[in-house]
């Protein structure tokens, strides 16, 4: 095993924990949340969004991205080069850009509102806003990090 290939192991299992993070999102934590109150929903969304914003998932987050594109640098001239090229492609675009450009805007504008003061119809008004959005970016990045999770292992198959 060489460096080329450590980086992309850990570029997977990184991007295997981001892709698993938001799957159980998309499959559990998502469906839970839509069953309850606007007021509910809004102060357990503006709760998670707050803690999510840690060490650890932030270094796994960026990191993940990081070690995908230095292992398709490092791969130039290898097999698996252009499966990694796509998977860094696919990661960077689809799950970090996705969630800074789109995720991250409507976090910030839930994070400015004040689920525990509002009245029904602000609660109701910024729900509106908020959730159907913000879960259809979330399925974007979830199918991306899980593509291209699937390619970085295949690249070490090659």
């Amino acid at each position: 095993m060489n460096a080329a290939d450590i980086v992309t192991i850990a570029a997977g299992v990184t991007g295997a924990l981001i892709s698993g993070v938001f799957f159980g999102f998309s499959v559990a934590v998502n469906p839970g949340l839509h069953a309850l109150s606007d007021a509910d929903y809004l102060k357990a969304m503006h709760s998670i969004n707050r803690k999510i914003l840690n060490p650890v998932f932030l270094l796994t987050f960026v990191g993940s991205a990081i070690l995908v594109v230095v292992a398709a640098i490092m791969a130039a001239g290898t097999d698996g080069f252009w499966l990694l090229v796509a998977a860094a492609a696919l990661y960077v675009v689809g799950l970090f850009f996705v969630t800074a450009g789109g995720n991250v805007p409507l976090n910030n504008r839930l994070d400015a509102f004040d689920p525990y003061t509002a009245d029904e119809a602000a609660l109701a008004e910024m729900r509106g806003v908020f959730e159907k959005p913000w879960n259809r970016l979330h399925t974007v990045r979830t199918l991306a990090g899980i593509a291209a999770t699937i390619l970085v292992f295949c690249a070490l198959a090659v």
